[in-house]
């Protein structure tokens, strides 16, 4: 019969782990699959595993044990996607782009698979369905960018880089009334029969809104004869670069893991 490990309590760290015999993914396809369910929304949390290198104390794991590579469901408010991210020289890298989130529907288990292959490129499925493929030297930064910007290139001083202009043919009407006639003195206004000068002080005409008022006026714009486009500098060979054609390969995996927050409590 299927078990589970399920989280209990809500708004609480989880964490629990197992190790096993230490092995090297070198020249090899490695697989990591696992199934999670949601018995409610976790509003927000993660479902995530994390595989890493052997530990001598299992007890210390948590956050930051150092891991491998972290797969799986993370959701909080409307952020959601499907985590993996890859160790490399000490740093956790994340992908450049989200993995779909597929952990959706209370209640229903969802299975995730994840292969990394000595050729440098991963798969992953989600419910047997194949949601990512690609290369991991392409889709995560673990590499220096094989070129930088030149430091040594500078924008032109005659660099145009607006591509429209106030046109200079165009002026204002003579007879645009503009914001300082916005209101006007209303010439139709009487002063009352009864208005005491004395008692009721100097008496002023209302003033009304403008008829003829036509707003703030803009000069027109036009096309920018002088413009070049946006300017980059141009690009040179990264002295730092260095290729690794086996970013995939790990030397050690020796335990498993979950270290996850959970808003709602309830995942298997």
């Amino acid at each position: 019969e299927d078990t589970g490990i399920q989280t209990a309590q809500d708004s609480r760290f989880f964490g629990i782990s197992a190790g096993f015999d230490s092995f090297s993914n070198k020249g090899k396809e490695l697989v990591v699959q696992y199934q999670a369910k949601y018995e409610k929304d976790v509003e927000c949390g993660g479902g995530y595993v994390k595989v890493g290198p052997k530990m001598s104390d299992l007890t210390a794991f948590g956050d930051p044990t150092p891991y491998n590579l972290m797969f799986g469901p993370d959701k909080c408010g409307y952020t959601k996607r499907t985590h993996l991210i890859f160790s490399y020289k000490g740093k956790n890298v994340l992908k450049k782009q989200d993995l779909p989130y597929k952990q959706e529907g209370e209640g229903t288990s969802h299975l995730y698979r994840l292969v990394l292959k000595p050729d440098n490129t991963v798969r992953v499925e989600i419910d047997e369905e194949q949601v990512y493929e690609g290369s991991l030297k392409e889709d995560w930064e673990v590499l220096k960018p094989k070129e930088i910007a030149d430091p040594d290139d500078k924008k032109p001083d005659d660099w145009v880089d607006d591509s429209m202009m106030d046109d200079p043919e165009d002026k204002k009407p003579a007879d645009w009334v503009d914001e300082e006639q916005k209101r006007i003195v209303d010439e139709s206004a009487k002063k009352p029969d009864d208005w005491d000068d004395e008692e009721d002080g100097e008496w002023e005409a209302p003033m009304i809104d403008n008829p003829a008022y036509k707003g703030e006026w803009y000069v027109k714009r036009i096309s920018n004869p002088a413009y070049k486009g946006f300017w980059e500098a141009k690009k040179i060979a990264n002295p730092e670069y260095e290729d690794d054609e086996e970013v995939y390969k790990f030397d050690d995996f020796g335990f498993i893991g979950f270290d996850l927050w959970q808003g709602e409590g309830g995942g298997v």
